[in-house]
């Protein structure tokens, strides 16, 4: 039986004490709202579908986010790139709700505030994934008695197919300004060797950032990429031209192929595709003749895999399950996405 009691001027406090049931007690702010919870409290219970609330109604997001972070993040691979995430999710005021507060509209109105912000969808599908799983956690494996908000919001479409093949001289521009990055700059001398194995064995560039020598046999022409995206190690064939690169580097004291960060990759490549382009520009110009349109326009590195995965199919070598094997998608949709072959190159199969 539900008790009342009035508290204040403006409030009433609603209690609920029942045999087998964890104590039940609400402030609302009228006597009409206060009777509706316990109606609906009570009915649950005599329904045996009643699921305590109170710890969901008095943490906060912010709250919940912290022990997430102790308790599920420090499990995963991502950890340090979500780590971040959630820090920046912590910063949002939407963080000093409590849990139960959230209602799709908030999600939705989170969702919508980052896409006019100009964040990509990828990114807030990665932001609305956190939210979802940490309401999931929270309600089977925290005990509160909490609505998944997040799973009734639209997520928005993310198109990552790419179809940017590397044409005519671009190539050749590019692997020439990739080799001017290491001209009196040794933090910049592995983005040669990184893209040109890249595009050998179509490797994630996280692969070859991680990959040690112990997992390279040069013998049997052959690498083993440990721990990868599917969690499955896998091998990976390894061309004349990837054998002669490889057996022409340094050894690192500390075992990787690669001996450095993603960061400077990345900035590396920038600058060599700027590089590229001003050469490109040059030339045309010294040879007195039109430069193309986006030449080198949206390259990159990661489209080193792609091109890699379609010269795999092109070459005529490789079956479909064989390419699989080499890149490591577990399905052949995901492969596919990858496979942009050149019209006229399949034209020659036809006669």
């Amino acid at each position: 039986m539900a008790t009342f009691r009035k508290r204040g001027d403006y409030q009433w406090q609603v209690e609920i004490r029942r045999k087998g049931y964890p104590y039940q007690t609400k402030t609302l702010e009228t006597r009409v709202d206060a009777e509706a919870w316990a109606r609906m409290v009570e009915h649950e219970m005599d329904r045996g579908v009643f699921i305590d609330r109170s710890e969901a109604e008095s943490t906060t997001i912010k709250e919940a986010l912290e022990r997430y972070l102790n308790e599920v993040t420090v499990t995963k691979k991502g950890a340090k790139e979500e780590t971040l995430k959630i820090g920046k999710l912590m910063r949002h005021p939407l963080s000093s709700r409590f849990i139960a507060s959230i209602r799709p509209a908030d999600i939705a109105a989170y969702r919508d505030e980052m896409l006019s912000a100009g964040a990509a969808a990828s990114t807030v599908q990665k932001y609305l994934a956190i939210l979802s799983h940490l309401y999931t956690t929270a309600t089977r494996e925290w005990g509160m008695g909490v609505m998944n908000p997040v799973m009734m919001v639209r997520k928005p479409k993310v198109d990552n197919a790419r179809d940017r093949r590397l044409e005519g001289d671009e190539e050749m521009y590019l692997m020439a300004a990739l080799a001017d990055s290491g001209k009196g700059d040794l933090s910049n001398a592995w983005i040669l060797p990184i893209a040109v194995i890249a595009l050998e064995t179509a490797m994630r560039q996280g692969e070859l950032l991680k990959l040690e020598w112990r997992d390279v046999d040069l013998q049997d022409k052959i690498l083993l990429v440990r721990d990868a995206k599917n969690d499955e190690n896998r091998g990976v064939p390894l061309s004349s031209r990837a054998i002669a690169l490889l057996q022409g580097l340094p050894r690192s004291i500390n075992g990787r192929v690669f001996p450095t960060t993603q960061s400077a990759v990345v900035q590396s490549w920038g600058h060599a595709i700027e590089r590229a382009q001003r050469n490109y520009k040059a030339d045309c110009e010294k040879e007195e003749r039109a430069a193309l349109d986006g030449f080198l326009s949206g390259v990159r590195f990661h489209d080193l895999r792609h091109e890699a995965a379609s010269r795999l199919f092109e070459s005529g070598k490789f079956d479909m399950m064989e390419v699989a094997s080499i890149t490591g998608h577990k399905t052949l949709q995901m492969l596919k996405r990858y496979t942009h072959l050149k019209a006229r190159d399949l034209a020659k199969k036809l006669g």
